[in-house]
């Protein structure tokens, strides 16, 4: 029998994108976390600054390889429950970080916390667009915004529960995983009524999409942007792994406050983000991809130089800047372009 490559969700389903941006949010906030504490695992295990930058390239291996694999996996095999799985493990991780002792307890808990990222992004990001109805800008959007917002949140509530009473209380964001799962099992409930649907109805789960545009020029346009996201990571793991430390060396500033200051830093990603997509619509996705990068790197050195004298405002350009064209505009970019 043919199978039937209809659409199976006609409109926009907003319970299960808001669900699916909360779990996003609640899942950057815990991954955060990491990057969060390490002046703390610094100070408590007398690591070098080597040390911490294997404890980043472990945990953004897991977090960021893994997850074609796991995208490809599910592909073939469609599971509703990866996401509160996903959420297992990072739970899983956030525990025994909060009570390692050594590097290589360290390193283990970042592994397995990096894992429940790579299980839930795929999976959230698929469910996503089949619950956008269509309107994938608007849904990927969401979906992003959440995260970023939940990335600036982590070193936000470390710097109130963790910084001031011990590296311990990490184990308290375990409170925050099972509420991602309780968020997590509608979205699940949903998903698995779509799967036993599409197999009812013999709806082709992975349909075959026609390529817009010819093999050599889409392969060049994903280059590209591969190119871009993977300078933007860059940038973006540097400051958020080291800018803690530079201020407390250069500044002398408190673990607490270089935490709040990481913390303006990520709430402007977020703004970033949120203001990409409809300014992308109304201008041209190509200005935007570009444009923020020339302004990224002059503001680099101004946030620096100006770290405690008007820090606050010029440490949230850059941030701002090279989040601008994240997300929703890479992904129209891929589809479009």
């Amino acid at each position: 029998m043919q199978q039937n490559t209809q659409r199976p969700v006609s409109s926009i389903a907003y319970p299960i994108l808001i669900a699916l941006s909360i779990s996003h949010c609640l899942n950057d906030l815990l991954q955060s976390v990491i990057t969060a504490t390490y002046p703390l695992f610094k100070e408590d295990l007398t690591l070098s600054f080597a040390q911490i930058g294997l404890i980043t390239l472990v945990y953004q291996m897991s977090a960021s390889v893994f997850q074609p694999v796991f995208g490809l996996f599910f592909d073939k095999r469609p599971f509703a429950w990866t996401l509160p799985m996903g959420m297992l493990f990072t739970m899983t991780g956030l525990l025994n970080l909060a009570f390692s002792t050594n590097l290589c307890w360290v390193l283990f808990s970042v592994f397995i916390i990096g894992i429940g990222s790579s299980v839930l992004h795929p999976e959230a990001s698929r469910i996503t667009s089949l619950a956008s109805g269509g309107r994938r800008g608007l849904a990927q959007s969401l979906f992003q915004v959440g995260g970023n917002l939940g990335g600036s949140l982590g070193p936000l509530l470390v710097a109130l529960i963790v910084a001031p009473y011990g590296r311990h209380n990490i184990a308290l964001f375990a409170i925050l995983s099972v509420i991602a799962i309780m968020v997590m099992i509608p979205v699940g409930k949903w998903y698995k009524g779509y799967i036993t649907r599409m197999k009812r109805d013999h709806i082709a789960l992975q349909p075959h999409m026609q390529m817009p545009l010819p093999m050599g020029k889409t392969v060049l346009s994903i280059s590209i942007l591969l190119i871009l996201i993977f300078s933007k990571y860059i940038y973006m793991a540097s400051l958020s792994s080291y800018y803690t430390f530079y201020l407390i060396d250069k500044f002398g500033v408190s673990v607490q406050d270089s935490q709040l200051y990481l913390f303006v830093f990520l709430v402007a990603t977020a703004i970033g983000t949120l203001m990409g997509g409809p300014i992308g619509d109304r201008i041209g996705r190509k200005y935007v991809i570009w444009g923020p990068r020339c302004c990224t790197f002059q503001y680099a050195d101004a946030s620096c130089w100006l770290a405690c004298h008007n820090y606050y405002e010029f440490l949230c350009r850059p941030g701002s800047f090279i989040c601008f064209p994240r997300h929703p505009v890479i992904c129209a970019g891929v589809i479009t372009q």
